[in-house]
């Protein structure tokens, strides 16, 4: 559960933004509608943000639910809550049945509760199909809202309370960028910062550029400032999120003063007095720079784990995937990472089953990931997204060829992983305690530097800090250990 509110800013005298001020007047608001709820129900009003898709929905959720704590709900795991707010991802077809699935069950909350009050927001709004499946078949719904007008949240709640009919509010593109407002974040110790918002990449299978818009990138001072007040505030960690970090700042102006590129941004980033360990989400292998590997190299505040997407092996696939590079490229980018920062994890995603996609180029990513010797790799069977060009590709493959050339695709991401993670067993590595173990109370659950979880035991009082373990035995994709 989410434990701690942050203002970026620090209190409203520092919010300067003129949209950041009118959402707070909307706070205001907000909180003389649920103060009166709470009269009528004669007890505090809950409300629960249920999650699904990446790490940027992960800190728009956190928005979410500092707004409704600030205004007066208590957070809550449970969907049968007085507010509940899916905030919904579209990248496979998968992700929008599980919250079609869940809508359905809150319906039957809402019959016996008729003040409950019932949100979806997120990616899969950004689909007019998926609205107006909403409209049609969930008119239990309350709020409807995107991706682009997230920072709106306090104000269409107060449209909600002041309206008995469904509010949809989708904004088709925006260049807006609007931080200055709460968060609410999960750990207090490690945090997301968002450093652009969008992608201009346009890959034939992926849906995210038309749902999250244009690369629009933040001010490096407004990140910058971000970043001293979450390490005022007690935070060792952050991760610097994009959809395709690596063009962060090529959407200024060459005539603008703060013009800078990523690798100079996080170089700023690790000059932040308090932050101990910066991470960043996600690069594309396309534009990974040297100038990056060299700041990276320099500077030991960075975490040594590089997650960089290859998607597939195939050359002839990834041209029709509009990824713009090949295999050889791809694999003369991982040996020119492992050559300079031999001690750098890396992990990647693997799509299989894109359409014409044949068992040789199966065979052709296999070849990848064992060449690589990825410490890990997140494999997913290719999801058709109506709106996108591969949707309409002719040369579907067959699930049972999808099946087959997953699985053997899985057998050896699964046996290079664990002998990736072998080679550390018997070293000391620095660990990130996050929290007490979910299995055994008597351990405690952490994170290396290169993203490997380790088990060790300890009490409760080193959550939060960076202590040294002892790498006793290797599980695979985690490790158990001693404090040293």
């Amino acid at each position: 559960m989410i434990k701690e509110i942050n203002i970026l800013n620090g209190s409203k005298n520092e919010v300067t933004d003129a949209e950041s001020l009118k959402q707070l007047e909307f706070i205001n608001k907000a909180k003389e509608y649920v103060s009166e709820l709470e009269k009528n129900l004669g007890r505090k009003p809950t409300a629960c943000v249920v999650t699904f898709g990446c790490q940027m929905n992960a800190r728009d959720s956190e928005k979410l639910v500092a707004i409704l704590k600030l205004v007066g709900y208590e957070e809550s795991e449970s969907e049968n809550s007085d507010f509940v707010i899916y905030n919904t991802c579209t990248v496979r077809d998968n992700a929008d049945q599980r919250v079609l699935g869940r809508l359905g069950a809150c319906s039957n909350h809402k019959k016996k509760n008729p003040h409950m009050k019932i949100a979806i927001c997120g990616c899969m709004m950004q689909e007019q199909s998926a609205v107006e499946k909403i409209q049609k078949s969930y008119r239990f719904v309350d709020l409807i809202f995107g991706t682009h007008n997230i920072y709106k949240f306090a104000e269409l709640l107060c449209t909600c309370f002041e309206s008995d009919r469904m509010i949809i509010d989708i904004w088709k593109e925006t260049d807006k960028i609007v931080e200055d407002l709460p968060v609410l974040r999960k750990y207090p110790f490690k945090s997301g910062v968002n450093i652009m918002y969008g992608c201009n990449n346009f890959c034939t299978y992926c849906i995210v550029p038309y749902v999250r818009g244009r690369e629009r990138s933040r001010s490096p001072k407004d990140i910058i400032r971000e970043c001293e007040k979450l390490a005022a505030d007690g935070v060792k960690e952050v991760m610097l999120l994009g959809q395709n970090v690596n063009s962060y700042g090529l959407d200024f102006k060459d005539d603008n003063p703060d013009k800078i590129s990523f690798p100079e941004l996080i170089e700023e980033v690790c000059k932040v007095e308090g932050l101990e360990r910066v991470r960043f989400m996600t690069p594309h292998p396309k534009d990974f720079s040297d100038e990056l590997l060299d700041v990276i190299e320099r500077n030991p505040k960075i975490a040594r784990h590089i997650h960089l997407p290859l998607q597939s092996g195939s050359t002839e696939i990834l041209r029709r995937m509009n990824r713009k590079y090949t295999k050889d490229a791809y694999l003369e980018l991982v040996n020119k990472i492992r050559t300079k920062l031999p001690e750098v994890a890396i992990t990647t995603d693997i799509i299989v089953g894109f359409p014409g996609e044949s068992r040789e180029d199966v065979d052709e990513t296999i070849d990848v990931v064992k060449k690589a010797e990825f410490d890990n790799a997140f494999t997913f069977i290719y999801s058709k997204r109506t709106g996108t060009p591969a949707a309409s590709f002719e040369d579907q493959v067959p699930e049972d060829v999808v099946k087959e050339n997953f699985d053997r695709l899985l057998k050896v991401v699964q046996e290079t992983a664990r002998k990736q993670s072998e080679k550390y067993t018997g070293s000391v590595a620095k660990v990130l305690v996050e929290e007490v173990n979910d299995h055994d109370s008597s351990l405690l659950t952490g994170r290396m530097s290169n993203n490997s979880l380790v088990h060790f035991p300890g009490n409760e009082e080193l959550i939060g800090e960076i202590v040294e373990v002892s790498l006793d035995e290797c599980h695979g994709f985690y490790f158990t250990g001693h404090k040293c």
